[in-house]
């Protein structure tokens, strides 16, 4: 069914049904979309939820993740991933786009956009990768002002307080912080770059909420199963990057034959065909909405 046909479960608010999710027994994974695209894909590969990460959004829109995205950037990426899947989607809502006031607006906005979370991280502008050197952070209490102003405006989305902490305070002052984000109203908390098993092991063990962890490739978190951060205490593990570095490094490949050779032929086993992307986005079930619209057929493979 398409989203045309008003047969989505957005009847129930995407907030609570990310909430429900994490109630189920089980890690809930969330593999990163970067367009509704991906969001497709994710969801026929039998996922319940998504991520959209702002570094994806930024390296599509061919921009470093550096706090340049504005909120109705985000949101036009969240309408995307939530109108193609129907799946709840957890947004990488930055530093809040500003102070109290900002992160009230872009509540509203992601929730009207279609979002079901967001996290929202300590860090002052000009924000970096979690996983990179010289993060500046905001002061706890400042943080905490803007998770109390989040949990203020929502109407049912669920927030998430991001601690950059621990490589500049240490484990003791990322727990610090994720206290007191809690006791500003946070339902759940993502301690960044996390760089062992230990330090995963030990945030969980001082922190009683449901955690989010990061499993990003190329960063300082070494490889970690869902399985494996289940077992360390987290409710929740996301692969942020991944599609958008699958897909940059495809593209990659084809520019490069396609100025070697002048053609796209010797790429075509990597390429989805075009009856593969018709059933993916669900072509003929547009058509079928519209009678006057003859049902295509694709081309057979020559």
């Amino acid at each position: 069914m398409t989203y045309l046909t008003g047969a989505s479960l957005a009847a129930r608010p995407a907030g609570v049904r990310f909430a429900d999710l994490l109630r189920r027994n089980g890690i809930l994974r969330l593999p990163g979309a970067h367009n509704g695209l991906a969001a497709l894909q994710a969801k026929a590969a039998g996922f319940d939820a998504l991520y959209l990460s702002g570094a994806a959004m930024s390296a599509s829109m061919g921009l470093p993740d550096l706090g340049i995205l504005t909120v109705e950037d985000v949101s036009f990426f969240i309408r995307q991933l939530a109108r193609a899947s129907d799946l709840p989607v957890l947004v990488d809502g930055d530093t809040g786009y500003g102070e109290a006031l900002n992160v009230m607006h872009m509540v509203r906005a992601f929730e009207d956009a279609g979002a079901a979370a967001v996290h929202i991280e300590d860090q002052i502008l000009p924000k970096k990768c979690g996983h990179l050197n010289n993060k500046k952070l905001a002061s706890a209490d400042d943080m905490a002002a803007k998770i109390a102003a989040a949990v203020r405006a929502r109407r049912h989305l669920f927030i998430i307080a991001r601690t950059d902490a621990a490589a500049s305070e240490g484990i003791d002052g990322a727990v610090a912080r994720a206290q007191k984000y809690l006791a500003a109203g946070a339902d759940a908390i993502f301690p960044e770059a996390l760089t062992s098993a230990d330090m995963f092991r030990e945030f969980s063990s001082r922190i009683k909420a449901p955690l989010l962890a990061n499993m990003t490739e190329f960063g300082r978190t070494p490889f970690f199963t869902a399985a494996e951060f289940q077992a360390m205490g987290y409710a929740m593990v996301i692969w942020p990057v991944s599609s958008l570095r699958v897909a940059a490094k495809a593209q990659e490949r084809l520019y490069a034959a396609l100025a070697r050779d002048g053609s796209t032929q010797s790429t075509l086993p990597d390429m989805q065909t075009r009856a593969e992307l018709y059933r993916t986005i669900g072509y003929s079930e547009f058509e079928a909405l519209d009678a006057s619209i003859a049902r295509s057929v694709a081309p057979a493979v020559i």
